[in-house]
């Protein structure tokens, strides 16, 4: 039987840059779709197996940010918003919204396929080197973690995280009681490359306490430690 190929979403109403994203990825051995707009896209996604998504930010129709906050209505599926150069806040906006990475324009070929390749490595909810370190069932005050199904529940309720946001709560949980630094945290969860992507990592932060703190504004679960890092409490305070 042959294996199902891992099938991408590229879109954008550039025809050029869709034409060239698309042979790219299918030289790489990928299953490309593709979408002129982000109405287009998001008809796409719904009806079809998708492994990956490469969104234009400003696209026709839908654009990209819109398509991106839909899916994440349904969807933990990874997530590429394609932005213009020095665009920084739209970078923030993507990560908000659900956006596992981004891709900056103009791009070469080896940043795309690298970009690709470390998204859907990183969509595997936990590599094998964390895996073998943590308990199958994880509970701290009333969040608990369930690794073997991975299963997040807070006070009995399911929360639904994307497999970047999960990673980030295991390697977190793998250290409960110590500090661990950004670098670390960036290197582990996305890739020695994102060293200095500090932004991204506060937004997935901030992304991941509003799912299992019961007030994200005061975390008693993941801790700042300013300057250095974060710290997920071992014992947090008010939930024993």
């Amino acid at each position: 039987m042959t294996a199902r190929k891992i099938t991408i979403l590229t879109a954008d109403d550039d025809p050029q840059i869709l034409r060239l994203v698309a042979r790219t990825l299918e030289l790489e051995d990928y299953h490309v779709l593709t979408a002129k707009d982000g109405e287009e896209a998001l008809a796409c996604i719904e009806a079809d197996h998708i492994d990956l998504a490469l969104l234009d930010v400003m696209m026709p129709k839908i654009d990209g940010f819109t398509v991106c906050q839909k899916v994440r209505e349904f969807s933990a599926m990874p997530i590429i918003m394609v932005t213009a150069r020095g665009q920084d806040n739209d970078k923030i906006k993507g990560f908000n919204l659900g956006a596992d990475d981004y891709l900056t324009k103009p791009f070469n070929v080896d940043e795309l396929i690298a970009r690709v390749r470390a998204v859907l490595r990183r969509s595997q909810f936990m590599p094998p080197e964390q895996a073998h370190a943590v308990r199958t069932v994880t509970t701290i005050g009333r969040l608990k973690v369930d690794f073997s199904q991975h299963l997040v529940t807070f006070d009995g309720q399911e929360i639904v995280l994307s497999p970047t946001e999960y990673r980030l709560l295991a390697y977190l949980l793998q250290n409960a009681g110590r500090i661990v630094t950004l670098d670390l945290l960036l290197e582990r969860i996305w890739g020695q490359e994102y060293l200095g992507e500090s932004h991204m990592l506060q937004v997935n932060i901030n992304r991941l306490r509003r799912k299992i703190e019961p007030d994200p504004a005061h975390p008693r679960y993941i801790l700042t430690k300013i300057g250095i890092g974060y710290q997920f409490a071992a014992h947090p305070k008010g939930e024993e």
